[in-house]
């Protein structure tokens, strides 16, 4: 996964299935994209970033279930600038850590280090992370905890990036598919 340079076949693949042919309508284009990430201190990963520059910022028909919300609505709430605070699935749920403020370390992995993508519903979030170890990849943030998409899903199908995660939906598989 290259999160610094978009490839061509990842883009084709993205325009297909969110049905998008040449340049969409509601991109952003590439300066409302580098103003974003001026205001925000970050650089988008790619290919996220050509995405909605490009392609479509947000999808009313997903992934997730209730659709891609746009860039700015993805960043409502968050720090993206500050480090995302994960390097492995943690099901804070079960977690009897030392902990003096466990809502708040939950709160960063909820806030810090990325943009929402989306919601499954249920309080199920879909979150592209955008600084650290795990920049591009997209993990899903939920109230019992927080697990990165792709391999620790047990997928062999997808990659653990924005374009290997809208491949896994584009084929109509279910999020915990193994095959």
């Amino acid at each position: 996964m290259d999160i610094d340079q978009a490839d061509p076949a990842e883009l084709t693949a993205l325009r297909e299935a969110f049905a998008v042919d040449g340049g969409g309508d509601c991109a952003l284009g590439r300066e409302a994209v580098r103003v974003f990430e001026a205001q925000h201190g970050v650089v988008l990963p790619e290919p996220y970033r050509t995405f909605v520059a490009e392609i479509s910022d947000g999808s009313s028909h997903g992934p997730p279930e209730y659709g891609l919300v746009g860039l700015a609505e993805g960043a409502k709430g968050q720090l993206p600038a500050q480090p995302f605070p994960l390097t492995r699935a943690w099901l804070w749920e079960e977690d009897e850590g030392p902990y003096d403020d466990l809502e708040a370390v939950i709160e960063q992995v909820a806030g810090h280090g990325s943009l929402m993508l989306g919601t499954d519903g249920c309080g199920m979030d879909w979150h592209l992370v955008v600084t650290g170890p795990f920049r591009g990849h997209v993990w899903l943030v939920t109230g019992e905890g927080a697990l990165p998409f792709g391999a620790e899903f047990g997928s062999t199908t997808a990659g653990s990036g924005f374009a290997g995660w809208v491949r896994h939906w584009s084929q109509g598989l279910e999020w915990f598919d193994t095959e």
